[in-house]
């Protein structure tokens, strides 16, 4: 096998996340984040909310040898759930409720931390005397920034990646590694194509949107996920009828507009197609708890507890009731 630092491994492990059917994929080195003033900052202000984890695991999140020692490189994938070319919903019937579109299909967890285990374990056997730790959303890692120096995209005003051909319908994952590996010379950092839009902070319902920061004590999707006592009753009429999450902010971006020429590289993987992309929310008002787990089976909404999906559809039920019967 080549070198920790040949060129040529870099290429074969490129090729190998390519097979494995991932839109994007690049090489990042493992140095502590250029960003933690900014992350202790944000929490200082509190604007985690009851996300206490964050604040928990502030300093080892902000280096990836806290996950990993020794971490010299991390291989960055973007896995695609959706596309450009569905950005719009079908409008919703009166007493109806709408998911993100992430969590529509099977639970993102599984379907890519298996590709990423089988990666890490070809690595293994190919590497033995280096060191290898898979990461998705579920690790104290900087996805993003990690993410943004591997070439796979540049943050936008709402804090997620846009790629300038894939747009931002993409979810994060990677292994670190204690190989120290160089990027392709055909990779380079994306820079920021936001300029002077603000659409995203326009468009977001409970002006939780800052340039390049978000409060998650406004966001609708900390709100319905995270949040786990009673909402501030002045957001709530502002959080229309989701009840899983938003995509608010994202179907405004002009990144994920319908373009002429084909979405680049692989088209959105066939794991995440929508099984449902609403629910009646009279019938998630009188889930019982095998309801619950019923219809929440393989899917990554099944965090959301009984008592807060019932909250959340009360809500949506007062901003969008039901027609007369």
């Amino acid at each position: 096998m080549p070198g920790p630092s040949d060129p040529s491994l870099t290429e074969s492990i490129l090729a190998m996340c390519e097979d494995l059917g991932f839109a994007l994929a690049g090489i990042a080195d493992a140095r502590p984040s250029d960003r933690r003033a900014e992350l202790l900052e944000w929490l200082a202000e509190g604007k985690h909310g009851e996300m206490g984890y964050l604040e928990e695991h502030a300093e080892l999140r902000a280096d990836p040898a806290g996950v990993l020692e020794n971490a010299k490189s991390a291989i960055l994938v973007a896995d695609l759930y959706a596309t450009r070319d569905n950005n719009l919903d079908p409008a919703l019937k009166p007493g109806e409720g709408r998911i993100a579109r992430y969590c529509r299909g099977r639970d993102y967890h599984t379907v890519l931390k298996k590709r990423l285990m089988k990666l890490a374990d070809r690595f293994r056997a190919e590497q033995p005397t280096a060191d290898f730790r898979v990461f998705t959303d579920t690790a104290p890692v900087m996805e993003r920034e990690l993410a943004l120096r591997a070439g796979l995209g540049w943050i936008g005003k709402h804090t997620l990646l846009i790629h300038p051909k894939v747009g931002s319908y993409f979810l994060l994952g990677g292994i670190l590694t204690t190989m120290e590996l160089t990027p392709p010379e055909s990779q380079t950092i994306e820079t920021d194509h936001c300029g002077s839009c603000t659409r995203c902070i326009d468009a977001c319902p409970t002006d939780a949107i800052t340039p390049y920061s978000v409060d998650a004590r406004r966001c609708i999707s900390y709100l319905t996920i995270e949040h786990r006592s009673p909402i501030d009753p002045d957001l709530q009429s502002r959080m229309g009828d989701w009840i899983f999450g938003c995509d608010v902010c994202q179907e405004v971006c002009p990144h994920n507009s319908p373009k002429p020429e084909p979405p680049m590289g692989n088209p959105a993987n066939p794991a995440y197609r929508a099984e449902r992309d609403r629910f009646d929310l009279l019938d998630v008002i009188g889930w019982t708890e095998d309801d619950r787990r019923a219809a929440f089976r393989g899917s990554a909404m099944k965090r959301a507890k009984l008592g807060m999906m019932q909250r959340n559809a009360s809500i949506a039920l007062n901003n969008n009731p039901p027609g007369p019967i």
